[in-house]
This record gives C-alpha cells, sequence and structure tokens, in this order.
C-alpha cells in the first residue's frame, strides 16, 4: 500500500502522540529530561491546522508539525514511527514541507532541533540546512537552522 501525507484528523491525536513518544523516548536520558515534542497537545495543534501525517491506509507512520509565518515555514517537529525509521519517510515529510513553502511564497525553511540530539543535524544538513545559531530556548539548548529555497 502507498503511503500519503494527509492533514492530521483528530481522531489521529492518539496515535500521533503515541508515535511522538516512541520517536522520542530515546533522548530522555540524553537530554536529562523529555524532548520539546513529547510536551506538545496534539489535538490542539491539529485543529490549528498545523499537523500532517504520513500514513499508509489508516497507520499513521510519520508526523510532521508545521506553520507559515511571515517570510519562512517553521517546522517545528518531524517525527517517523520507531519501525518504519530509516525507510526515507521522514525526508519524504520534508519534501512535502518544502513544497508547501515553495506553494504560499515563503522563500525558507526553517526549523530547530535540540543540540544533543547530533543525529538530526547531520540528517538535516543532508537536506540542505545550515546552522544559523545556538542558544537556550524554552529550556532546552537548540540549534537553529534554516533552508533558503530556490
Amino acid at each position: 500500500m502507498a503511503s500519503s501525507v494527509r492533514p492530521a484528523r483528530p481522531d489521529d491525536s492518539a496515535s500521533i502522540g503515541d508515535l511522538v513518544r516512541a520517536s522520542y523516548s530515546k533522548y530522555v536520558e540524553r537530554i536529562g529530561k523529555e524532548p520539546a515534542p513529547m510536551l506538545e497537545d496534539y489535538a490542539a495543534l491539529i485543529e490549528a491546522g498545523e499537523v500532517w501525517v504520513l500514513a499508509e491506509g489508516e497507520e499513521v507512520l510519520g508526523v510532521l508539525v508545521m506553520r507559515p509565518a511571515e517570510d519562512h515555514l517553521f517546522v517545528d517537529n518531524v517525527a517517523v514511527a520507531s519501525g518504519h525509521q530509516g525507510r526515507g519517510l521522514g525526508r519524504e515529510l520534508m519534501a512535502f514541507a518544502e513544497k508547501r513553502a515553495k506553494r504560499d511564497g515563503l522563500p525558507e525553511i526553517r526549523l530547530y532541533t535540540n543540540e544533543k540530539m547530533h543525529e538530526n543535524l547531520d540528517i538535516y544538513a543532508r537536506l540542505g540546512f545550515e546552522e544559523i545559531g545556538r542558544k537556550l530556548d524554552g529550556g532546552y539548548r537548540r540549534v537553529f537552522m534554516c533552508k533558503r529555497l530556490a
């Protein structure tokens, strides 16, 4: 069955929360607390229209939380179900975000990741993101990144 990206529905909220908790739980010990995506209210984000899922049938395999800003698209969270990581689904979600930004005339995508999630720094660099700063933000040491769109 082919996967597709669609807006999250209210009935996806529990599976999104479970997917995010499973995906980020490996970082709790490294960071010393739950990563910020584990603390989000996904029902509220879904209601705000900020959550997209990559699904095969009714199974949610990946989650993308994004919102447009005045001069960029902000990607708040990308997570892939533990059993489906390594299949390029995160890359597919980021390609979807890039298409949305271009469609909306936004010249860049911005995101951040925790400094201790060093794997993400490599992934985002391979996707064309550049580091633009580091700082303590919301109680987390974050690395801010940007990708200019052609």
